[in-house]
């Protein structure tokens, strides 16, 4: 089989190709194209993966290009991830914000909405192509705001393309340890979007064990989530929220302690990448070892923010053990490929599973995914103090793919505005006007007055 990797010099294709290199059943993927738009790039993560490829019998072949088209020919499986305007949009994405006093984040927010503003014309693209020259292909979505950009994909591709995120499973498995369970062995309700829903049961031989795990404090501690929110405030809802939902129930926290920063994420991850791809391009033969430093440094500082502020302490060995997005990825492509069924939670067509969201609107929710496609899994109705979020949250999607695909700023002041954490239309004409000056492929989307 045949891969193709959208965004092939990113920083996280390493993980992919080990996963793969740790395949060993039939059939495997045999063939490895990377694709990206810095020559340079490429070449550095080429190097890395040569050196993880060394001393393995058989490692799949791996070459890289520019050409677009010549990577998607024959692919049995695309794997999305691409990020439009590269580390420095995302610096702007979270400093135009913060500079007017709101939310300052990646795909929380008005940052994801201005992400998935210039993100949303190029995947769309990008799934032409596909329907094009490989009609076949599974195309796997790892590029944020992951529901967006899979909802955007949908209108092209159908049910070929499914979004994935290593947040819910990571939830699940962090609730399944802290009660000395195996995750492979635990049922999730899981419900809601992309980095916004909530674990809302675990059933373990037939019996929903999350009331256990809320009513022990000593086995909410071990919860990293449990910590960031707090005890009581998880009672309260009587769910475990994904970390992500932290940007909404401690909203002025968030703020300030991303305001009160030396720099943000974006920044930091600039900074820290640029370093990488520097040493690899003056040691080439050490690439393996520099991506490896700069991985760890990556992993340990992830949501930091929020783990100072909260005072939740470091994060666990095991989950940065554990392995995310590759192996969601895997597992999904072994159970179409091979047909051995498993359920995931994954960002799929909501149809009717999620009763008060629109059928055509891309969920998070589990699925049982099998030789003959993805099935999502329906879900109990979700109490209002969850469904209003949700419902507000996705109008602002898909707001903000109607304004992406028709160029109007009218409606992308719109998604900002219409989002819970934008406090006024002000704000959001504001945002709208920071975005266009920061970031020229945002502007080139988005050329007209409002």
């Amino acid at each position: 089989m045949k891969l193709a990797v959208l965004g092939g010099g990113g920083f996280r294709v390493p993980l992919v190709y080990g996963a793969l290199l740790r395949d060993t059943a039939t059939p495997r993927v045999e063939e490895v194209v990377l694709h990206d738009v810095s020559e340079e790039r490429l070449a550095a993560i080429r190097h890395v993966l040569d050196q993880l490829a060394a001393g393995h019998d058989r490692p799949p072949k791996v070459w890289a290009t520019t050409d677009l088209d010549a990577a998607l020919r024959e692919a049995a499986f695309v794997f999305s991830a691409i990020r439009v305007g590269g580390l420095a949009g995302r610096t702007a994405d979270e400093r135009v914000a913060l500079d007017l006093g709101v939310l300052g984040q990646e795909t929380t927010g008005p940052g994801g909405i201005a992400f998935g503003l210039r993100t949303v014309p190029v995947a769309v693209r990008v799934a032409e192509r596909v329907a094009a020259l490989a009609p076949d292909a599974w195309v796997i979505n790892f590029t944020n705001p992951a529901g967006m950009i899979t909802e955007a994909m949908r209108g092209v591709l159908g049910d070929r393309v499914v979004g994935i995120c290593d947040s819910p499973i990571g939830l699940v498995r962090r609730a399944a340890a802290a009660l000395g369970l195996d995750p492979a062995r635990v049922s999730p309700d899981y419900v809601g979007l992309n980095h916004l829903g909530w674990l809302r049961g675990l059933t373990h031989d037939g019996r929903d064990v999350l009331p256990d795990l809320l009513a022990d404090d000593a086995a909410l501690r071990r919860v990293e989530e449990a910590r960031i929110f707090g005890g009581d405030w998880v009672r309260t809802l009587g769910a475990l929220p994904n970390e992500y939902l932290y940007y909404y129930y401690f909203t002025r926290e968030s703020v300030a302690a991303l305001r009160g920063a030396a720099h943000t994420r974006g920044e930091a991850l600039l900074g820290q990448q640029d370093r990488f791809y520097a040493a690899v391009r003056e040691r080439p033969e050490h690439a393996l070892a520099a991506w490896g430093r700069a991985r760890r440094e990556r992993d340990a500082t992830y949501m930091a923010e929020a783990r100072d502020a909260t005072a939740a302490g470091e994060r666990d060995v095991a989950d940065l053990q554990a392995g995310g997005y590759e192996g969601i990825a895997l597992a999904l492509m072994a159970a179409i490929a091979r047909g051995e069924p498993s359920t995931m939670i994954l960002n799929v067509r909501n149809g009717s599973a999620v009763p008060g969201l629109p059928e055509e609107a891309v969920v998070e929710i589990p699925c049982l995914v099998t030789g003959a496609g993805i099935r999502p899994l329906a879900t109990r109705p979700l109490p209002g103090r969850f469904l209003g979020l949700v419902q507000q949250v996705k109008a602002v999607e898909q707001t903000a793919i109607a304004a992406a695909l028709s160029g109007s700023a009218r409606l992308a002041v719109a998604a900002f505005a219409l989002h819970p954490l934008v406090d006024s239309v002000a704000t959001a004409r504001a945002l709208l006007d920071g975005y266009r000056a920061r970031i020229p492929e945002l502007a080139a989307v988005l050329p007209g007055s409002v």
